[in-house]
């Protein structure tokens, strides 16, 4: 896997060097010095997409967690959300990091079904957001047929999948696997242990799914709510750069962009994914490459950002913990804090 992400990275880094080199870093910094200060709006609308994103993971917490402050969520959620980008780990490295500051307020297996139910939530409000917006938006394209097949073929498989991953939630089977290794006395000690872990997991999910039928639902609309901010960044964007723009246009950028990160979730950081699929998507809307390669410089800058945001909030979770524990030790001892 170590050998896959550097691979990645070092065929991203190549890919967005071609990009350049091709289409020119002069004309790059001509549109980057004409977006100039307009690009710290473009920046703060991510993150008001993100506080809406908020409220969707808030509707899945449960238990005690369902009584942290907004800005607690928030500041996990972000803390999180960094780690993902900033590390090679198919965005799992944040939802361990999500799951352990949340156990932090409270130990159990609420926190792991948090995590789980958070990430179907947002997979299934992007999948939902970038098909559905695509297809309407490409209705009005002459697109070749080949374009039509990957689109809808594409998005068919990922949704089947992540239609089962709900499934496997709902009716508490995430364990089914390591359960029937136990049974059969495989694995010892540590998969004994293990499996009574994920059984608690499973027991948990399949609570939150009988007594908050209505927060999924609720979780994806929020969730559809922070991508569709994307919309005006893109109208933004179009109208400093081109002097014109329009709904439909941005609606169209971020609706097929959308749809190709969807479709190339599992590379470490979108390297040159994220700006090659700009280009395409501006090509395909009849707008020069060198347009495209900017927005996507610019989506680099915006997450580089709020990435480095989100580090800062999780050293400084790690630190108000660090100083609990050496209050709560020297309350122990009876010293005075």
């Amino acid at each position: 896997m170590k050998k896959f992400h550097t691979w990645s990275v070092l065929i991203g880094v190549a890919l967005l060097v071609l990009l350049i080199w091709s289409i020119g870093l002069d004309a790059l910094w001509r549109d980057l010095t004409l977006l100039g200060w307009g690009l710290v709006p473009l920046v703060l609308i991510e993150g008001v997409a993100d506080i809406f994103h908020t409220f969707g993971w808030r509707h899945c917490l449960s238990g005690i967690h369902r009584q942290l402050p907004f800005r607690r969520i928030f500041e996990i959620r972000m803390a999180g959300t960094s780690i993902n980008y900033l590390t090679p780990t198919a965005s799992l490295g944040g939802e361990v990091t999500k799951g352990a500051l949340l156990s932090l307020h409270h130990q159990g297996a609420e926190a792991a079904t948090a995590v789980i139910v958070g990430k179907l939530s947002y997979a299934l409000a992007q999948l939902i957001f970038a098909v559905a917006g695509s297809v309407v938006i490409l209705l009005g394209v002459d697109l070749p047929a080949g374009v039509w097949i990957a689109v809808l073929g594409g998005s068919s498989l990922l949704g089947a999948g992540i239609i089962g991953f709900l499934l496997v939630q709902k009716y508490g089977k995430l364990g089914t696997v390591v359960r029937w290794a136990v049974a059969r006395k495989i694995g010892g000690k540590s998969l004994q242990n293990a499996a009574e872990n994920i059984t608690q997991v499973d027991q948990a999910l399949k609570t939150f799914y009988r007594e908050q039928p209505r927060d999924l639902p609720l979780s994806m609309l929020w969730h559809i709510v922070g991508l569709a901010c994307g919309i005006g960044q893109s109208w933004y964007f179009l109208y400093l750069l081109t002097g014109r723009s329009s709904f439909l246009l941005a609606a169209g950028v971020w609706f097929l962009g959308s749809w190709l990160d969807l479709m190339s979730f599992a590379v470490p950081f979108h390297i040159g994914v994220l700006e090659a699929t700009r280009v395409a998507v501006f090509n395909i809307l009849g707008f020069q490459s060198a347009l495209g390669l900017t927005f996507g410089v610019s989506l680099r800058i915006e997450q580089m950002f709020w990435a480095g945001v989100g580090l800062l909030i999780y050293f400084g979770l790690l630190a108000g913990q660090k100083k609990k524990e050496v209050l709560s030790g020297k309350m122990a001892a009876g010293e005075k804090p």
